[in-house]
């Protein structure tokens, strides 16, 4: 755990008691805050009160007379589409409002070691987890003390206190960049930009806003920046100095890119590193099993990048990557049955992933839909050369069938009766793929009870 340093003696308020609010809450307590917790559902204020925390509803009149700061779980919105109640009573008793990174980043101790701990932040649309798990297992395989937290593996507050020369590996969406009042990585790594969330920010450009945040706050002392998309390009410029700062090294899987800066390229299967003009390494990513497709080797680069800024050898990477098994629901082969694969990258939530997921393979049979997000998936027709037939499930499934006016369609409403259809007609050499394109929450808690679905149906089909 990392007590919470600054509020001692001082009673601070905790919204939401989910799995980071009650990390906050203990590491409040453990640092000699005073927490008081609040979650409008009974069963949050029950796992509270279970572990002797107190329990007020925040929204009631002078609630907030005593408190020094507020506590925002990342889920519960602080501006857009509309303040949450109790944010919008702290903003009118101009009470601080933060969140659990905030906390960390003030928190963390990394000044008094030999070595001083590093940490590394990711954020991005697309590929953030699957970056942030391969920068954490390299460096493991390296011999590198390091944990992964943040919007993958654990809380940021319930890591232990990093050791001398560990590394912090954070995985940050959106939500988390937006509100933390303190954002001071060594390392900042920004993957990609694509359409998400943008009813919590208002728009893209208050999407973008939130990411820039990550290099904008603290200012790390190396950026990754991914500069396939304007957003990125901007980004990298406006952090370097000029044409030859290797202080921004800048990631494509598009185009090589010219000049005197460090950038790391993967094209045609194969990551390249450039520095002054001249490549210096190259890893031939086509065998890597754990990082098929395109999408994975720009996760490659970034993480290559990450890890080569903390001084490791391109043979070390190289190696770690080589026996990287890659995460649950991202890209992740689940099953080979007579010649079939099946796939689960239920983590593909939005077109621009299902884009990527649907480049990876050959002679696809797609499973699809969920609860669609704004325009749908018209724009995924140029991705749809390898597929043969589409699947489509949830509450989106009809409109879906309207827009894929190019591939041959089936809808199947649900999972068991898509995963049977798409077996049943799959032939050998063919790749049956589920990456929605749409969010879970019609059918599934989340992603992972969506792709737990997919795994257990596929288990289940009659032996070949």
């Amino acid at each position: 755990m990392i007590p919470v340093i600054g509020y001692e003696g001082r009673r601070v308020a905790v919204l939401g008691l989910g799995r980071s609010g009650l990390a906050a809450a203990r590491a409040l307590a453990a640092g000699g805050a005073e927490p008081l917790c609040w979650d409008d559902s009974a069963e949050g204020r029950a796992r509270a009160e279970a572990e002797g925390f107190a329990v007020g509803d925040l929204t009631r009149a002078g609630a907030l007379d005593d408190v020094a700061a507020l506590i925002v779980s990342p889920g519960i919105p602080h501006l857009y589409p509309a303040p949450n109640p109790a944010v919008a009573a702290a903003f009118a008793a101009d009470v601080p409002v933060d969140n659990d990174i905030g906390l960390f980043f003030r928190s963390v101790a990394r000044g008094d070691h030999d070595r001083p701990p590093r940490v590394i932040a990711v954020t991005g649309s697309n590929g953030k987890s699957t970056t942030a798990a391969l920068i954490h297992h390299v460096l493991r395989e390296a011999g590198i003390g390091s944990q992964l937290a943040g919007n993958i593996g654990r809380g940021v507050l319930d890591i232990d206190p990093p050791g001398d020369g560990d590394v912090v590996v954070l995985e940050l969406s959106s939500y988390q960049t937006e509100l933390a009042r303190a954002l001071t990585p060594d390392i900042a790594v920004f993957t990609n930009l694509s359409p998400d969330h943008l009813d919590r920010h208002a728009g893209m450009g208050g999407y973008f806003a939130a990411k820039r945040r990550l290099f904008a706050e603290g200012g790390p002392d190396r950026a990754i920046v991914g500069v396939d998309e304007p957003e990125g390009r901007y980004l990298a410029n406006q952090l370097s100095q000029g044409r030859g700062d290797d202080r921004v090294i800048r990631l494509s899987v598009e185009r090589r890119i010219a000049g005197p800066g460090w950038s790391v390229i993967g094209k045609g299967g194969f990551l390249a590193e450039w520095r002054k003009g001249r490549q210096i390494a190259a890893i031939d990513l086509r065998g890597v099993a754990g990082l098929p497709g395109v999408h994975n080797h720009q996760n490659a680069c970034a993480a290559y990048a990450a890890t080569r800024a903390l001084g490791l050898s391109p043979r070390a990477i190289e190696a770690a990557f080589r026996n990287f098994e890659g995460l649950p629901h991202r890209s992740q082969l689940v099953a080979t049955r007579g010649g079939v694969r099946y796939v689960n990258d239920s983590k593909a939530t939005n077109v621009d992933a299902a884009a990527k997921a649907l480049q990876a393979f050959e002679r696809i049979r797609w499973i699809a839909g969920g609860l669609g997000k704004e325009g749908g998936v018209a724009s995924l027709a140029p991705f749809l050369g390898s597929v043969a037939k589409a699947y489509l499930i949830g509450h989106s499934a009809r409109d879906f069938a309207v827009q894929l006016t190019s591939v041959p369609v089936e809808i199947c409403e649900t999972m068991e009766v898509a995963v049977a259809r798409a077996a049943a007609e799959a032939q050998p050499g063919e790749t049956v793929l589920l990456a929605p394109a749409a969010a879970s929450f019609d059918q599934y808690a989340d992603f992972e009870k969506r792709g737990e679905d997919f795994v257990a149906r596929v288990a289940a089909l009659p032996p070949v």
